[in-house]
């Protein structure tokens, strides 16, 4: 049943990060046809923003290795955005020779996993993006910029929202369209999402340009969308079958399932152009691929269970209660 709820908006564009989030954090290698296809199937469904691949170095994230090969075997669909992950000017050449228009760099709100996940300091890691932004832009190139930790850091614990805010609009004066927030560990809660969405605006960055991207470590990941939306945000990342992690931040666990997060703005009769029945049959066929169950709960729920055995006869009356 569709009950609204007011003050929510009435369409919400999912950015699909199965492909790329999800799948660089499983051990087991996807071929390229594979991954090819999991894409399609998803835009089957109606998703129209799929982060396809990244540009990373093989050496750090071998599950990607096959950019290339991937994007390749892709059509190029009318009003099918296939944005790719780029760390460095080297990342973007390679997106360029291959035909990309959208594009995604990676930055941190704290020190010590800006180490961890770059091998740069925060400082140093914007000094890299800088040209890289400024080439994309010159190129034509729509850009985004994630900011991971602003919620929670495994080593440093606790992050400031002023912490994040700072980091946040230097991203964006390097000329990004949209920043996406990561709650990489999954430790926020929908009043620390509300305040971070205002000071956010304060600082000059509106929900129109926010994406939220929440991990469900401890069950938050709906409740605080819930709460991105009542502040404004219309652009919601997901992770077809709530697949993937962070490989350099070991507490992280999956991505919020886009199945989830399609069942509840369907509940709230908010527009989201997917079709459910479609996702979770693509679910189930990339977590046959996997060789694991979905660990969506909507996956789980709509997918058909095995046939229960027959329960035994009854036996003698005397060894019913034994």
């Amino acid at each position: 049943m569709r009950v609204p709820l007011a003050g929510l908006p009435e369409r919400v564009t999912i950015y699909e990060v199965g492909p790329r989030d999800g799948l660089q954090n499983e051990k087991t290698i996807v071929p390229p046809d594979v991954k090819a296809e999991f894409v399609m199937r998803l835009a089957d469904a109606g998703l129209r923003t799929i982060e396809t691949t990244s540009f990373v170095h093989p050496k750090w994230v071998p599950q990607l290795a096959d950019a290339e090969e991937v994007l390749a075997a892709l059509p190029r669909r009318p009003g099918v955005r296939h944005p790719v992950l780029v760390p460095n000017e080297r990342g973007l050449e390679r997106a360029l020779r291959n035909g990309v228009t959208e594009i995604a760099i990676f930055g941190s709100a704290t020190e010590t996993f800006a180490r961890r996940n770059l091998n740069r300091t925060v400082d140093e890691s914007i000094a890299m993006f800088a040209p890289v932004v400024e080439r994309a832009r010159a190129e034509g190139l729509w850009v985004r910029a994630y900011v991971s930790m602003v919620c929670g850091d495994p080593w440093e614990g606790d992050v400031p929202i002023e912490q994040v805010v700072s980091v946040a609009r230097r991203l964006m004066d390097l000329g990004c369209s949209q920043l996406s927030l990561g709650d990489t560990i999954g430790v926020g809660t929908p009043g620390q999402v509300t305040a971070l969405i205002e000071a956010l605006a304060a600082a000059g960055i509106g929900p129109d340009r926010i994406a939220v991207h929440f991990h469900d470590t401890y069950g938050q990941a709906l409740a605080n969308t819930l709460a991105a939306l009542r502040a404004g945000v219309t652009t919601v990342d997901a992770s077809a079958g709530g697949i993937g992690g962070c490989p350099y931040a070991e507490s992280a666990t999956g991505n919020l399932a886009t199945e989830d997060l399609v069942w509840m703005l369907h509940g709230l009769g908010i527009d989201t152009g997917v079709d459910l029945e479609a996702l979770v049959a693509t679910s189930r066929w990339m977590a046959e691929r996997l060789g694991r169950p979905s660990p969506s709960r909507v996956v789980q729920a709509l997918s058909p269970r095995a046939p229960r055995a027959e329960a035994p006869a009854a036996r003698e009356s005397n060894e019913e209660h034994r």
